[in-house]
């Protein structure tokens, strides 16, 4: 009997020493690690979340991209911020996410900044107003300027379309016709690629989109770009004034990074932010993003922390001085 147990002993010391090789000691994951993206697939988020995933998996080991849409982006979010250690998630969280849903929906689902551990900013990319080329050049618009004026001289007429109440693309339309003192009618769309589609079959006259989902489409000459949203013309569009060029005061931006749980331990945190800096950063990484019209950023951890909750108190702000409603 005594042999028995010590037989037994010694191969459950193997099966416990083993587990450890193969997990990586008391840091062992039960689950693959996942980015969740609270958006649906296609889009700039989901996309520089899958390039991050595979360059990321050297150091990781393998990196999982799961989509989790609905209300906004904030279900995704919250399922994260409520997620259990064992779960392994990460959130590809966005602006809207952790800077201007906070301020729109009643009852919101998650703490923004209690909630979550900000590991890396991914990409900070302005908005471009665009309107479909043969609708600009049939008004006679070339720019900010030359739309003022036309929504001046025709109140009301013009139709702007964007993914969603509450979205950038809604946010920066209501603060043109705060600063201009101008009127256009707002169109919302389940998602920004159904308002750009809209924008292309002539549904609705002009939306604010962000720079990489309307950059192809503008340097195909479908799309006219009027405008960008930063405080200065962006390197992907020398040619395009910044809107606030036209109209001083105006200025958003979109941006995403990587979040997790509160409650990951600080050296993975650490981990994480290495790894996912040095996957932006190799030459296929930083190809693939810059050929979308991103460059990859440098705020991990603290930093990043910083600018997220200077992003949060601003379109607080912003939403409340431009009294922007979901209904």
């Amino acid at each position: 009997m005594s042999f028995l147990l010590r037989r037994r002993g010694w191969w459950a010391l193997c099966l416990a020493v083993g587990g450890l090789a193969a997990g990586g000691g008391a840091l062992a994951k039960s689950a693959p690690l996942t980015i969740v993206v609270p958006y649906a697939p296609g889009g700039p988020l989901d996309k520089s979340a899958r390039i991050l995933a595979e360059g990321a998996q050297a150091q990781l080991g393998p990196v999982q991209v799961q989509n989790r849409p609905g209300a906004g982006g904030n279900q995704g979010a919250a399922a994260v911020a409520k997620a259990s250690a064992d779960e392994n998630l990460l959130l590809m969280g966005a602006v809207a996410t952790h800077a201007v849903n906070p301020w729109l929906y009643p009852d919101f689902p998650y703490d923004p900044i209690r909630d979550f551990k900000p590991i890396a900013l991914v990409a900070r990319t302005p908005n471009v107003l665009v309107m479909s080329a043969a609708k600009a050049d049939a008004l006679g618009i070339r720019g900010t300027g030359d739309l003022v004026r036309h929504l001046k001289a025709h109140p009301g007429e013009l139709v702007f379309g964007s993914g969603g109440n509450g979205s950038i693309g809604h946010i920066a339309g209501e603060m043109l016709k705060s600063l201009t003192n101008t009127r256009m009618t707002h169109q919302p769309f389940a998602g920004a690629g159904p308002a750009l589609k809209a924008l292309q079959d002539g549904g609705v006259a002009l939306m604010f989109d962000n720079l990489a989902s309307s950059l192809p489409l503008i340097r195909a000459g479908k799309l006219k770009a009027l405008g960008v949203t930063s405080l200065g013309p962006d390197e992907a569009l020398p040619d395009v004034p910044s809107i606030n060029s036209e109209v001083p005061g105006f200025h958003v931006s979109t941006w995403f990074g990587l979040f997790a749980p509160a409650s990951l331990p600080d050296a993975q945190a650490r981990e994480y932010a290495t790894a996912f800096s040095r996957a932006m950063r190799t030459p296929a990484g930083a190809q693939q993003l810059q050929a979308m019209g991103l460059e990859p950023q440098e705020l991990t951890l603290e930093a990043f922390g910083g600018f997220v909750r200077s992003e949060y108190k601003k379109y607080e702000f912003l939403i409340k001085a431009v009294k922007i409603r979901l209904q």
